[in-house]
């Protein structure tokens, strides 16, 4: 038996709430804070232009949600996103308990383990939303990318991006300036 509320989540997602309005309303929130946040488009009286931001914000939306492909990537990886911020917010309380009574400050406290985690999950969100792209229906560019390095076709690629990292890493190694701590 169907609930009074899964007839509304029904109804609202054939009115096209979560293929339009949300990725909208998404899609304008984050351009609009970020034109807010850097006044690019600049200010005025030292405050950002917020006609302008908006009308900048408004339309790259309208174009955003035009694209079909854009909408529905959007909406696979959100979730994703979601579980993986729920993954680390529960690990941060779960240091939370171990640590003493004042405020939790991971970035001072913990700067290298910071460090980690945020290349983890800048990883994460790559992962994401190569998982969420589809290039042709049921296949994505995740799949394809993992099918052809276990096809082999990719060990090439593979070897050269590594020789590169090594090389930029031996490079940043040998230039980087010495610490003030250092007695060298």
């Amino acid at each position: 038996m169907a609930s009074v509320l899964r007839g509304t989540i029904d109804f609202l997602k054939d009115f096209g709430l979560f293929d339009v309005i949300l990725p909208f309303l998404f899609i304008f929130a984050i351009i609009f804070a970020i034109l807010e946040k850097t006044m690019i488009l600049g200010k005025e009286d030292g405050l950002p232009k917020k006609n302008i931001n908006s009308i900048v914000a408004l339309v790259i939306a309208l174009i955003f949600v035009s694209a079909n492909k854009l909408v529905n990537t959007l909406t696979n990886a959100l979730p994703n996103i979601a579980l993986i911020i729920v993954i680390f917010v529960s690990f941060l309380l779960m240091l939370g308990i171990f640590w003493k009574t004042e405020e939790f400050d991971f970035k001072t406290n913990e700067k290298h383990w910071y460090k980690l985690f945020s290349a983890v999950a800048f990883i994460a969100l790559i992962l994401i939303f190569l998982g969420a792209y589809e290039t042709t229906p049921g296949s994505s560019l995740l799949s394809q990318w993992a099918s052809s390095v276990g096809a082999g076709k990719m060990n090439d690629i593979i070897a050269g991006v590594v020789v590169l990292g090594v090389i930029v890493g031996l490079l940043i190694y040998v230039t980087k300036k010495p610490s003030k701590g250092s007695g060298d």
